[in-house]
């Protein structure tokens, strides 16, 4: 518990640091545009997108309370710039929720594949097929377990592919030290 603690007091200390907010802004920027750009509606109920991978870099470098900070931000902007259907709090809440656990689980460990599967995996099962489904059966007064089929094969299809990218993007930053240069 203590070292939980630590991890979001440490988050929570990087808001203080001009460097780690421009690179923040410049993730969150990333996100704006990849939502805008690379973001596909297959039904009103499923898209593809991937906007989330600055989202996720974000809370592997600056932990969950800068994470969290920025998905709901970028949800938010990302809403305004193309909104897609009525806004819903309840989104929102996903886009915070989703890297605050991307940051509780990578930030300040070591970095591997199976740690960021993990992640994804939890992010998926409980912030993208519980929580997503169900802000949806609200918002279009759809049954919970008649949704529940399409986006659980979404997520069975996704979450390997997500893994396996976000750990090639994540490793390349990590390995040219992009962000310790920014830092510096």
């Amino acid at each position: 518990m203590k070292k939980l603690k630590k991890q979001f007091q440490d988050s929570w200390n990087n808001l203080k640091n001009l460097k780690v907010l421009v690179a923040t802004a410049m993730f969150l920027a990333a996100a704006v545009i990849l939502g805008f750009l690379f973001t596909i509606q297959l039904t009103d109920f499923i898209k593809i997108g991937f906007s989330s991978i600055p989202n996720e870099l974000t809370a592997l470098f600056f932990g969950p309370v800068v994470g969290g900070i920025m998905g709901g931000t970028a949800d938010i902007l990302k809403f305004i710039v193309k909104p897609t259907g009525a806004y819903f709090f309840g989104f929102t809440l996903n886009a915070i929720i989703g890297p605050m656990i991307y940051g509780v689980i990578l930030y300040h460990k070591p970095f591997s594949f199976w740690r960021i599967f993990i992640a994804k995996l939890i992010v998926a099962l409980v912030v993208n097929l519980l929580l997503g489904t169900y802000w949806l059966s609200i918002l279009y007064g759809k049954g919970f377990l008649a949704l529940l089929p399409a986006r659980f094969i979404k997520q069975v299809i996704t979450v390997p592919i997500d893994s396996i990218l976000f750990y090639f993007v994540a490793k390349g930053l990590i390995r040219t030290r992009v962000l310790e240069r920014i830092l510096e």
